[in-house]
C-alpha cells in the first residue's frame, strides 16, 4: 500500500519498479490525499497501462482511493488497510523504489520468523551505495533515528535480526495483527507512527526485525519545513505516554525531564521553539485521550517492563544529534543512568513477578 500527496514525480518510477515484483493475487492500494499536481491521475494511468500490474498482469488488484483532502498520512494508511483483503500488509513510501527480489525478500519473515510481528526492508540511498536505514534506533528518552544512515552499504547486515523499531519507508505487518493493534494512532497526522506501531507489536509479545534480502532505495531528506519539528515532538510524547510501561516511565522521569529542557534549548537555538511549544500544547490537549489509550494498551501487555527495555538504546550515537549528545561525558552519563534503570527493573521483576507493571 502506498499513500501519496503531491507525489507525481515520484510515484511513476516507484510503480514502475514495483510492477515486476507483484504476483498474481497481490493487491496494490494507493490512497491519494487530495493531490493537486495530478498524482492520482498519474497512478490511474500507470495502472491502466500496466505499470502497476504484476509481471504477468493477471490477478493483480490495483485500487486507487481518491480523498478530497489531506487528513494526514496515518489516516490514509488506516483507510487503505481497512480496504485490504490480503494476509500481509506492506506499507511503501511513494518515493521508495523496490529492488529486484524485494517481493520474495519481504515475505520471508512471514514464513521463517513466525515470532516476528513487524519488519522492514533494508533501506538504501545513493543508488544502493549507502544505508538509509538498517533498522531504526529508539533511545530510552524517546529520541529516535534511522540506523546507520549515510554509512557505506558494506556495513549493512546480511542476515535478518531484531531492531529497535521498523522503518515506515517499507514496513510489513500481518494484517490480522495490524487490526488487533488498531493501526496507526490517527491524531499523529504523520511521523512517529512506525515507532508507535513497532512498540505496540512488541508489547503484545511479538518481535520487530529487518529482512536485508528485501531492499528499497529511498532518497530521503530530513528537512521538510519547520512544522516537521512539531510533528516529531508531539509524536515522541504520544508514543511515550501510550506505550512505555508505568514502572519504566517512573524510573525515566528525571531523564525525560532533562531531555525536555535540552530540546527546548536546542529549539531556541535552532529557531523552532514555536514549533516545540505547539507540540507541547498538542500533547496537553491530547492527554486525556492518550491516557485512555494507554490503559487499554498496557492492559493487554504481554511482556515485562524489563523485556520492553531490552530493545531501547542507551547511546545517543546518531550523527544527526550533534556533538553534545555524542560527547564522552554525555555518553557516560546516559549509559550510567540506563544501567541504574535496568537494575531497578530487574529488581522489581524479581519481587513482582512477570506481571509487574
Amino acid at each position: 500500500m502506498v499513500v501519496t500527496w503531491n507525489s507525481r514525480d515520484d510515484i511513476g518510477p516507484a510503480l514502475a519498479a514495483l510492477a515486476p515484483e507483484l504476483r498474481t493475487g497481490d493487491e496494490l492500494i494507493v490512497v491519494d490525499n487530495g493531490s493537486t499536481d495530478g498524482t492520482a491521475d498519474a497512478v490511474a494511468a500507470a495502472s491502466e497501462g500496466g505499470a502497476a500490474g504484476s509481471s504477468g498482469g493477471e490477478g493483480t488488484v490495483t485500487r486507487l482511493i481518491r480523498n478530497p483532502g489531506n487528513d494526514g498520512f496515518v489516516v490514509a494508511v488506516n483507510q487503505g488497510a481497512r480496504e485490504a483483503a490480503g494476509e500481509l500488509l506492506v506499507l511503501l513510501n511513494p518515493d521508495a523504489h523496490v529492488r529486484p527480489g524485494w517481493r520474495d525478500g519481504i515475505e520471508h519473515p512471514w514464513h521463517e520468523h513466525p515470532e516476528w510481528g513487524a519488519w522492514q526492508a533494508l533501506i538504501t540511498s545513493d543508488d544502493g551505495a549507502t544505508i538509509n536505514s538498517d533498522g531504526n534506533v529508539l533511545h530510552y528518552t524517546g529520541i529516535c533515528w534511522a540506523g546507520r544512515a549515510g554509512r557505506a552499504i558494506g556495513l549493512a547486515p546480511e542476515s535478518p535480526h531484531e531492531v529497535g523499531y521498523a522503518s515506515g519507508a517499507c514496513l510489513a505487518v500481518p494484517l490480522d495483527l495490524w487490526r488487533e493493534i488498531g493501526g496507526f494512532p490517527e491524531r499523529l497526522f504523520m511521523y512517529g507512527d512506525d515507532v508507535d506501531l513497532s512498540l505496540g507489536v512488541r508489547l503484545l509479545g511479538h518481535r520487530v526485525g529487518i529482512e536485508p534480502r528485501a531492499r528499497v532505495e529511498h532518497e530521503y531528506e530530513f528537512d521538510k519545513g519547520p512544522a516537521k519539528w512539531r510533528y516529531l515532538e508531539r509524536s515522541r510524547g504520544a508514543f511515550l505516554v501510550r506505550n512505555f510501561p508505568t514502572r519504566l516511565l517512573i524510573a525515566l522521569a528525571p531523564a525525560l525531564a532533562a531531555t525536555e529542557l535540552a530540546i527546548l534549548l536546542a529549539a531556541a537555538r535552532g529557531g523552532w521553539l514555536g514549533q516545540k511549544l505547539r507540540a507541547d500544547w498538542d500533547l496537553l490537549r491530547w492527554l486525556p485521550a492518550l491516557l485512555r489509550e494507554r490503559r487499554a494498551i498496557q492492559g493487554g501487555r504481554r511482556i515485562t517492563p524489563g523485556e520492553f527495555a531490552d530493545h531501547l538504546s542507551s547511546d545517543l550515537d546518531s550523527d544527526f544529534l550533534g556533538g553534545a549528545a555524542t560527547s564522552p561525558v554525555v555518553r557516560r552519563l546516559v549509559r550510567a543512568y540506563w544501567r541504574a534503570v535496568r537494575a531497578l527493573l530487574r529488581s522489581a521483576g524479581r519481587s513482582g513477578g512477570s506481571g509487574s507493571r
